[in-house]
């Protein structure tokens, strides 16, 4: 079986750079706060009319002409959001209309703050197996038009951004490029990050009621989500090392998802790993979900943070639960 790997990155970032101190204006909050508890200093918000596939488009769009292919070279879009243009269908099928792209397949990956792993994992089993030579794999969102700007919606409004980030994934000779992928989930935690409503369990599925009660905002326990991200963060880095005969030692750069700044230096800690080897984005981004691991990889590379023959680790975790972690060798 042939290989599979990176071959281009890219990243799209909202013009518009909204910092704490324009936050506090809306909500009781202070920049002092959302520092300590977040590590976010700003974070980006799309302009009108700028939809989750229209960054998507433009990240994606960037990794083609980075892996030096054209939009004729793709053989499938996985499309990472929890933030879709509509409710359906996907994002990736507008992409393909935006690209100009061929009557690929599209499909859309709902996974949250795991999305772009999962979504990779998937583009690694189609380019091993040969069904596709090409997988453009991309994690976007706008969560800006879905936050609460008041007090009592500060505790998700003040975490989350939007963006978009992109990968290309090609064909690799054996042992190089994305050497596994590990995913795991826990439903029965379901309850505590999630968006409740609207929603086809109810009927009617949504009403004036559950808009006026809030009750279709984030809904977040933020201390029992940190518990169990910094456990899983180590452990499906470690699972990934394992699955390949490495150490600790061998990883050259951890790339998790941007929940939290705490969140990163705790895991940074249990794995014991120097500030060099973790990376982080999360003051100048916030917490874009899906988005936010591609958008980091993309600045590894362009910062030649990332080198030919690196062991580097995608890790994730987010609502669901689930969790999730790929391991490359560069």
């Amino acid at each position: 079986m042939r290989g599979a790997r990176i071959v281009g990155t890219g990243r799209e970032l909202p013009p518009r750079v909204v910092k704490n101190e324009d936050l506090t204006k809306l909500m009781d909050t202070t920049d002092e706060w959302i520092v300590q508890r977040t590590g976010i200093r700003e974070r980006r918000y799309a302009d009108p009319g700028v939809g989750t596939s229209h960054l998507g488009a433009a990240a994606g769009r960037k990794a083609i002409d980075k892996a030096g292919i054209t939009v004729n070279d793709i053989g499938l879009i996985v499309f990472a959001t929890l933030s879709p243009d509509y409710y359906f269908p996907g994002c990736a099928v507008l992409v393909q209309e935006q690209l100009g792209m061929p009557t690929v397949g599209a499909l859309d990956v709902r996974d949250q703050c795991t999305g772009f792993v999962y979504g990779l994992s998937v583009a690694e089993s189609y380019v091993k197996g040969g069904f596709h030579d090409y997988v453009l794999v991309i994690g976007s969102e706008i969560h800006s038009r879905g936050l609460i700007f008041t007090t009592a919606g500060r505790d998700t409004a003040v975490i989350f951004g939007d963006g978009a980030g992109a990968v290309v994934v090609g064909p690799a000779e054996e042992g190089r490029g994305i050497l596994s992928s590990h995913l795991h989930s826990e439903g029965k935690y379901a309850g505590e990050l999630c968006l409740e409503e609207p929603g086809f369990l109810r009927d009617p599925w949504i009403t004036h009621e559950m808009i006026d009660a809030g009750r279709h905002s984030p809904k977040m326990n933020g201390r029992y989500v940190f518990t169990h991200a910094v456990r899983r963060f180590p452990e499906v880095t470690r699972e990934a090392l394992e699955k390949n005969g490495l150490a600790l030692a061998d990883l050259s750069l951890l790339i998790p998802h941007q929940a939290n700044l705490r969140i990163t230096n705790a895991v940074a800690a249990a794995l014991q790993l120097p500030e060099g080897k973790v990376f982080s984005n999360i003051e100048r981004f916030g917490n874009t979900t899906a988005a936010s691991i591609p958008i980091a990889l993309d600045e590894c590379v362009e910062q030649g943070r990332i080198r030919e023959g690196d062991i580097v680790c995608l890790a994730s975790f987010g609502s669901g639960f689930t969790w999730a972690s790929a391991l490359l060798r560069w």
